[in-house]
């Protein structure tokens, strides 16, 4: 099994394998790319993700600047939008998505590391897909944690901290990000 395939299997992987290493090179000079374009170049960015994410919808604008780390694991559906700063770590899927809106400085992480001291030592990752639903709307400063699934039509309050799954239809905020009212 490659380094890509354990990553992608939710299983202990080195990050500094080859074939990722240049990966993510790959990916910032095209986040590099998109970050530095011409505020008045909506087709080549959008041209530039195309390229970046593993699938992309219609009607999708993300602000500069944004970071990921592959790319190729994020996908979102239709009439996606990211504020500034908005970062995906991608070392496992990202999907996201139709009508989904993230507020600035949101950060999404599929990747993670080990509470044990050995494996950290041994420079070993791990990384859990994150699934966000249609109609989801992020607050600002809001992280999302490895393994989340956030359910369809739910809001998630600024600055929370997502690290459990959120159902459909609720509102959820604070650190840790918890339930505070169902949406009727």
């Amino acid at each position: 099994m490659t380094e890509k395939e354990k990553m992608l299997a939710g299983e202990f992987y080195t990050a500094s394998d080859p074939q990722l290493v240049n990966d993510r090179q790959k990916a910032r000079r095209l986040v590099w790319k998109f970050n530095n374009s011409h505020p008045d170049e909506l087709a080549d960015r959008k041209n530039i993700l195309k390229e970046l994410f593993g699938k992309i919808g219609e009607n999708i604008f993300i602000e500069p600047s944004f970071h990921c780390d592959y790319g190729y694991n994020i996908s979102v559906g239709n009439y996606f939008f990211m504020n500034f700063g908005g970062i995906i770590l991608d070392c496992n899927k990202v999907t996201i998505g139709d009508y989904v809106q993230i507020g600035p400085n949101v950060q999404i992480y599929s990747a993670t590391h080990s509470t044990y001291p050995t494996s950290r030592k041994n420079f070993l990752e791990l990384a859990f897909p994150i699934t966000i639903g249609n109609n989801v709307w992020i607050g600002g400063g809001a992280i999302i944690g490895p393994g989340v699934t956030i359910g369809d039509n739910s809001v998630i309050g600024a600055g929370s901290v997502v690290t459990k799954n959120i159902p459909a239809n609720v509102v959820a905020v604070g650190n840790p990000c918890r339930i505070i009212k169902e949406i009727k």
